[in-house]
């Protein structure tokens, strides 16, 4: 890069963390006793800052990673952006930003400065994915078998990050060699990660993912019982935040959820109007009376069920 400043742009938190601590790993390997100064664009001031990019009484270098950059008041923007313009050779700065039009100036400033800029957006193509997950496996050594990519999709969902740690955990119970069916095995029993997974892909429009996600739960043996109740979980949880606002921490204790609940939610109700929702309810209620002996074939009344949420959200 023409100065050493970098732009993480995009709001997949797992591949901003990385490109981020990418930059912390490589100063460390030419200066383990480099100094490390993180710090939340919200709570910073241009004194906070100035103080962390200062060189050191010492000497040495330092890597300064500003997180939440889209939060920047204009005050601590002009203070990033002035000192862009003549940075310390010796020090390293990441500023991390969701992308977006919050805090855009900052953003478009430091483009315009010569910053590195590193994307993470967030992966929503199911081929972007699978490239992820074949990626991860053969990053850390393991040699994925045709297929097993697909099933740890299936079972484990969408979110990057927990993909990430499923990748991992299978890595190191399996010594990398890691097929469809040991990931089957490995998942088997365990209808609460399916099912969210399964609920996941549906509320949030991806039938495709949903119904392979149904197919493969039922057919390692996954009781209909509990696959339907996630599905009624995940369209219950999207109605309860449809219209809220603030944070996952500040809702969480009156809407009755954990906060990771709470903001994964908040994405996944985008698109949904407060008739869909409705209908979405109805019919799980109808599911949940299918699959308790109300249907000849319940996993026909799964499946009818998910288009069903995707009709109501389209």
């Amino acid at each position: 890069m023409s100065i050493p400043v970098r732009l993480v742009s995009g709001d997949e938190e797992l591949l901003a963390e990385r490109a981020a601590n990418e930059v912390v790993e490589v100063a460390r390997r030419d200066d383990p006793g480099i100094q490390v100064h993180r710090g939340s664009a919200g709570d910073m001031t241009p004194g906070d800052f100035v103080s962390m990019t200062s060189p050191t009484l010492f000497g040495g270098g330092s890597v300064v990673v500003v997180e939440n950059g889209q939060d920047a008041k204009k005050d601590l923007s002009a203070a990033i952006l002035a000192y862009v313009k003549a940075p310390d050779p010796s020090t390293r700065l990441v500023v991390v930003h969701a992308g977006g039009a919050k805090g855009k100036a900052l953003a478009d400033g430091l483009r315009k400065a010569g910053a590195e800029v590193v994307t993470a957006a967030k992966v929503k193509r199911a081929g972007d994915r699978l490239s992820f997950v074949k990626e991860e496996l053969r990053r850390l050594g393991a040699k994925p078998g045709a297929g097993a990519a697909e099933a740890l999709i299936t079972a484990v969902g969408h979110d990057l990050r927990e993909l990430a740690n499923a990748c991992a955990q299978l890595v190191a119970d399996t010594g990398g060699r890691i097929t469809v069916e040991e990931v089957n095995r490995y998942y088997r029993g365990r209808a609460e990660v399916t099912g969210f997974a399964v609920a996941d892909a549906a509320v949030t429009g991806d039938v495709a993912a949903a119904l392979g996600g149904l197919r493969w739960a039922v057919s390692i043996g996954l009781d209909p019982v509990p696959l339907a109740d996630a599905l009624a979980t995940g369209v219950r949880n999207v109605a309860k935040v449809a219209g809220a606002r603030g944070s996952g921490y500040q809702l969480a204790n009156s809407l009755g959820m954990a906060p990771w609940q709470v903001d994964k939610a908040m994405q996944q109700a985008r698109g949904w109007t407060p008739n869909g929702l409705v209908t979405a309810m109805r019919v799980t209620a109808e599911l949940n009376a299918a699959v308790k002996g109300g249907a000849d074939d319940r996993l026909y009344a799964l499946e009818r069920a998910i288009l069903d949420i995707a009709d109501a959200r389209g």
